[in-house]
């Protein structure tokens, strides 16, 4: 399953990638075989009792919820996919801290062969949406140091995406970059940015897309968790793709005014607050020069009540709190009120391309909104 991609790479010994082979095809199989049992169940039995009770179709995702919640069926899928979850953590931490000196002294030894760079700041501020729980329930969070020098939020993340979403990630976890860029291409052809910053770049897999197709660009990434941000640097080098990391928050960075081309973030916004989006792109606006471009995207929230039902799964059972709320938000209004004229903004949508065994909680095929702007 694994191949060592990069120099902070856990490498998994025969049980340990067997454990982790497990979990990907667990999760595969029940995002193929038994999540779409789910779908059957609401066609077939909860929306026509919902009409025969009513006398009108379900109005609302948490009318269907109350019912499905009984439902043994339902219940089953859930406990599963909750394990699930739990057995990639379990199968990635005893990987990870077997090795965690180690991979410390190969950060340590870090050199910047590829001229990329790597700032902290231990004074800031961590918002409290990332530190009231675990998100995605991954020990730590995203901003835990366990230990100095400690990379093991980014090692534990990175090694559990490819198990997440059985394999959809590739081997260097960058298929939201290349799909975020790739739909950029699509919507603006000609445009060639030469300063680009990535918000909320986590471990920096999908920042380093960028910095391959937009090869002469100066690649900047922020995030608020340091231990993310030293696994990125060290991974960013040793694929040979120079990327300037600083530990900031998106709501407020200490960037110039008008010093980028192109913002972007991929799934970042579900994973902050209804007061911190205003503030994420009003920074945004503000960082951008004339011409400039934004392009936040995130994850899909389904086009129908049921598919939004499903997906409000990760906020009840995921520690994604605030991912059930972006269903009702209209992303362009938060832009509006963060100060983008509402003639500069919009949505744009980008298909994914994955199979029924990797989208978790749809049917059909997902598409990912971005938010996208031009400033003038």
């Amino acid at each position: 399953m694994f191949r060592n991609v990069h120099a902070l790479t856990p490498d998994a010994n025969h049980d340990e990638a067997s454990r982790m082979d497990f979990v990907r095809a667990f999760r595969a199989h029940l995002s193929g075989t038994i999540m779409p049992g789910n779908f059957s169940l609401y066609e077939e039995k909860i929306k026509p009792a919902i009409e025969k009770e009513t006398g009108r179709p379900p109005q609302h995702r948490d009318e269907i919820r109350k019912k499905m919640m009984s439902e043994p069926y339902y219940q089953l899928w859930s406990a599963m996919t909750r394990r699930s979850q739990e057995m990639m953590w379990d199968a990635t931490v005893d990987t990870v801290e077997r090795q965690l000196p180690d991979m410390i002294e190969r950060f340590r030894a870090t050199h910047g062969n590829a001229g990329g760079s790597l700032e902290l700041n231990p004074d800031l501020e961590i918002p409290r949406y990332h530190t009231v729980h675990d998100i995605h329930i991954q020990p730590g969070g995203y901003h835990t140091d366990q230990v100095a020098d400690d990379i093991t939020a980014g090692a534990l993340y990175e090694t559990g995406l490819q198990m997440y979403m059985a394999g959809a990630w590739g081997p260097e976890g960058d298929f939201l970059g290349h799909m975020l860029c790739n739909g950029m291409r699509g919507i603006w052809p000609d445009f060639q940015p030469k300063r680009i910053l990535d918000m909320g770049c986590g471990a920096g897999n999908s920042t380093l897309p960028w910095g391959k197709v937009f090869p002469d660009a100066e690649i900047h990434a922020i995030d608020v968790g340091a231990p993310m941000l030293r696994y990125a640097h060290t991974r960013a080098e040793s694929l040979g793709v120079a990327v300037h990391f600083s530990q900031q928050n998106a709501e407020c960075t200490d960037y110039e005014d008008g010093s980028f081309d192109l913002v972007v973030s991929h799934i970042m916004l579900h994973e902050t607050s209804k007061k911190a989006l205003p503030r994420i792109f009003a920074e945004t606006r503000r960082l951008l020069g004339s011409g400039g471009r934004m392009l936040h995207f995130d994850i899909p929230r389904g086009d129908t009540l049921f598919d939004q039902f499903m997906h409000d799964w990760e906020s009840y059972n995921n520690n994604e709190s605030f991912a059930r709320c972006m269903t009702d938000i209209d992303l362009v209004a938060e832009a509006v009120k963060g100060g983008w004229p509402a003639d500069e903004v919009g949505l744009e949508l980008m298909k994914s391309n994955l199979d029924v065994t990797q989208r978790n909680y749809s049917r059909d095929e997902m598409s990912f909104k971005s938010l996208a702007g031009i400033r003038a």
